[in-house]
């Protein structure tokens, strides 16, 4: 053999780079395009039912789109047809953009995973616990690893049955002006949990976006722009919708009991889309279905995409772990089922994980990460298929978001002609 073709096939079997995703017919990547039209058969059909309205699918396979679809309109008040470059309100598919920006601050050596919440973030240094209706010392401090698994024991403010959360509604954590203004709101209430103790689905992600305005010098709108949407490509993701950009925003709908229809959210009920200062890394974001999925192929990759690293591959590889002992994941599901994962789920730093397949009730894979936002929005990434999917909808309150969901779980897989078996 040649020197040259030596060479060129030892570059060959090397990632010299992330490349740019692109279009390719499904077959190309094991999928059959007959097959795949179960998504736009199921979409359609929950349209019509009057279960969606407007819906932007994407798929995605060893870097090549094979499904790209919009059907619908862009809200009940209004019936022009959607694009698949419509805006969406993601809500807690914020929640990973803010954890990766804290992992590439990790990576600078700006903070250590075990290190306590208070050491940065100061206004958490005196917090107390509410135990037995008695404020007293949490045993250890929270963690900034604690956060990003949402175990450091805060809440959301959901439920009625607890003083804390209750404190959590009358603080108004949401009418902050700023990061700095809810942080110490924030740390006037106590802990709901010990630190450690439990998975519990909370505010901690916009904790997180805190420390990335703390550490960074920058907001965090700053920082996702400059350091992660401008060197990504993701030019269609903000927490201010540019005005030229208004009309590509879709409407937000909720359930209407007494209709026992869907209805719109009035704009001034809505989460604001311009004139925002307080920059939610839990929930705060707009984006499409492309900028998503070029996020997404980013952390598929291993942490790089088109030729711009994001992330280190053993960084992400540590994220999207289970990083929850079986007590801590299982403590207080009975509890808080609305707060909890699914069957078959754990949870990494920042995404959802599967741990066991076979618990899920839905076809998938183990190592599949992923999560979803309050507004029926879902993503997915598959490493053992080499695999993302993306469900782009707005309906907050849906009675059938998990359905919807697993619907584009089983009409993707269903569609695979050739799966990446061991």
């Amino acid at each position: 053999m040649n020197t040259i073709r030596c060479l060129l096939l030892t570059l060959g079997s090397l990632p010299l780079f992330a490349a740019e995703l692109e279009f390719a017919d499904p077959e190309v990547v094991g999928f059959s395009s007959e097959r795949l039209g179960q998504i736009n058969d199921f979409v359609r059909r929950d349209i019509d039912d009057g279960r969606l309205v407007g819906v932007v699918t994407m798929v995605a396979r060893n870097g090549k789109i094979v499904h790209f679809e919009s059907a619908g309109n862009y809200g009940l008040d209004n019936d022009k047809s959607i694009d698949n470059d419509a805006l969406f309100r993601i809500y807690s598919m914020t929640k990973p953009i803010t954890t990766v920006a804290m992992m590439m601050l990790y990576e600078e050596g700006r903070f250590q995973l075990n290190d306590p919440v208070a050491m940065y973030l100061p206004e958490f240094e005196d917090q107390k616990l509410l135990r037995d209706g008695e404020l007293v010392d949490p045993a250890s401090p929270m963690t900034i690893e604690q956060l990003m698994s949402h175990s450091a024991g805060l809440t959301y403010g959901f439920h009625n049955d607890n003083p804390v959360d209750l404190a959590y509604q009358e603080s108004r954590l949401a009418d902050s002006r700023d990061l700095d203004e809810m942080i110490k709101r924030l740390s006037e209430i106590p802990l709901r949990f010990e630190p450690g103790s439990r998975y519990h689905y909370s505010i901690a992600t916009d904790v997180l976006g805190a420390f990335v305005e703390r550490l960074s010098g920058m907001t965090l709108e700053a920082f996702f722009d400059r350091q992660i949407f401008t060197p990504l490509g993701m030019n269609d993701t903000f927490f201010n919708v540019p005005d030229d950009k208004l009309h590509r925003v879709a409407s937000n709908h909720y359930w209407d009991q007494d209709a026992g229809s869907m209805a719109v959210i009035p704009a001034a009920a809505s989460r604001p889309i311009q004139g925002v200062t307080l920059f939610s890394g839990g929930a705060g974001l707009l984006s499409t279905a492309m900028d998503y999925m070029i996020f997404c192929e980013m952390l598929r990759q291993g942490g790089s995409y088109n030729g711009v690293r994001i992330l280190g591959p053993k960084t992400v590889q540590y994220m999207t772990i289970n990083q929850l002992t079986d007590e801590t994941r299982n403590e207080g599901a009975d509890e808080y089922p609305g707060s909890h994962l699914y069957p078959g789920q754990s949870f990494g730093l920042g995404f959802g994980v599967v741990t066991d397949p076979g618990q899920a009730g839905v076809i998938t894979s183990k190592g599949e990460y992923s999560w979803g936002g309050a507004a029926n929005t879902k993503f997915w990434i598959d490493p053992e298929e080499d695999l993302v999917a993306i469900l782009m909808t707005q309906f907050l309150g849906s009675p059938w978001s998990d359905p919807t969901r697993f619907q584009m779980k089983v009409a993707t897989y269903q569609a695979l002609t050739e799966i990446n078996a061991d």
